[in-house]
């Protein structure tokens, strides 16, 4: 696999961000990539963005990483999207400044469904994320962490951010951009929002707009964070704690919509295990276990008000908002369109992916989408590579 480094420095930056904290006696922030820290496979381009707010962002750092070789008509070039608490290493192995190996590795990478021989594949850290992209946990320009003082941004801001990096790329128009989950809501509204840009576009596990159901969800993990007495309103860079056991929990919460009941009660049903519950005295149940592994889990690569920034835009997402409503923005989309669905997918329904195949101009399966069958629900558009990388591969060869 060509993963291609990079030396660039973050502009303007005489100094990094760890060594002011190092000055500072601070202590470094978990949970979020630091200017500083090992670069990895990332290279990072710099730009100024107005957001939807009319706030403007002066400085912005964009992360990110590409795979193969962009040929001299710079046709070949294919954009994936990560998911909500994604980051840009798509493919490849760990290593230094990449904990783990890449999260669709199985999909993207030399002879495999998105052939990194032939294509040229970029994937960036979100606007508002924190894995080396300018978020909340990066250095506001008084040479403290932004916290909440960070502008809110919208799904369409990070669109934004990903065309300001394409065009820094030299590229004019993407052969397919590709996304899952709050990728696929990226990836559709990168094809209603700059049709002339995207030849082709795959919408994995999305829907055209967030439900009210799905936002109340969000709005339960938003809480259990800010409930957690070490949150502080946002302000605990500069802590030895952070709202660690609210982070967890949320993610608790969450992998409940990720992972369908069939799969946690075939996988664990009421086994119990050797620790003890607190509450009855006996051995806690094995699904307990499995919740608190990836809530700890988590805590050790994400950053608390990251996630509240990206609960908030995938609570923004709707493409027909001021285009005159989903079906008019949908009618706007150029692109030949995948649409893949999941049965068991109970956070982002194959309702949902339906209204988009019937409601694209030129949808790959016509007006119902390409519907993968899977025990994992949500999670299936990382777990099960072959039906999905199949499907891409048709896409992006066709």
């Amino acid at each position: 696999m060509d993963l291609q480094t990079s030396e660039d420095t973050i502009p303007s930056a005489p100094v990094t961000d760890q060594d002011i904290r190092l000055i500072a006696g601070r202590p470094p922030v978990t949970g979020a990539w630091r200017a500083g820290d090992p670069v990895g496979w990332r290279s990072f381009v710099g730009t100024s963005l107005t957001l939807e707010s009319g706030t403007v962002l002066p400085d912005v750092r964009i992360a990110y990483e590409t795979w193969g070789e962009l040929n001299e008509a710079k046709d070949n070039a294919i954009l994936i999207v990560h998911a909500l608490t994604g980051d840009s290493h798509v493919a490849g192995t760990a290593g230094p400044g990449q904990p783990t190996e890449g999260w669709w590795n199985d999909v993207v990478g030399e002879g495999k469904y998105v052939d990194t021989t032939r294509w040229f594949v970029v994937c960036s850290n979100v606007l508002g994320g924190c894995q080396g992209t300018t978020g909340p946990s990066s250095l506001a320009p008084d040479g403290r962490e932004w916290g909440l003082r960070f502008p809110s941004v919208t799904i369409r801001d990070q669109v934004a951010a990903q065309v300001a990096l394409t065009d820094a790329l030299g590229i004019d128009t993407w052969h397919a951009v590709i996304g899952g989950s709050v990728g696929g809501m990226q990836a559709l509204e990168w094809a209603v929002g700059y049709p002339e840009r995207v030849s082709r576009c795959a919408v994995i596990a999305a829907p055209a707009a967030t439900s009210a159901d799905q936002i109340a969800l969000n709005s339960v993990q938003e809480q259990s964070i800010v409930a957690d007495p070490e949150f502080r309103d946002g302000n605990y860079y500069d802590r030895l704690t952070g709202p660690h056991r609210g982070l967890a929990l949320a993610r608790r919460i969450a992998l409940l919509s990720y992972r369908s009941a069939q799969e946690l009660n075939e996988r664990f049903g009421r086994t119990s295990q050797s620790s003890i519950s607190p509450i009855t005295g006996q051995g806690r149940f094995a699904v307990e276990s499995y919740l608190d592994f990836h809530g700890n889990k988590f805590t050790r690569r994400f950053d608390a008000n990251t996630y509240l920034y990206l609960l908030t835009a995938m609570n923004s997402h709707d493409v027909g908002r001021d285009r005159g409503g989903i079906a008019a923005a949908l009618a706007r989309v150029t692109a030949r369109t995948l649409v893949i669905g999941v049965d068991s997918d109970r956070l982002f329904t194959v309702a949902t992916q339906q209204q988009i195949a019937a409601g694209v101009p030129d949808s790959v399966s016509g007006s119902q989408p390409v519907i993968v069958s899977s025990i994992y629900g949500h999670d299936s558009f990382l777990i099960e590579s072959d039906a999905i990388g199949r499907n891409l591969h048709d896409l992006v060869e066709s």
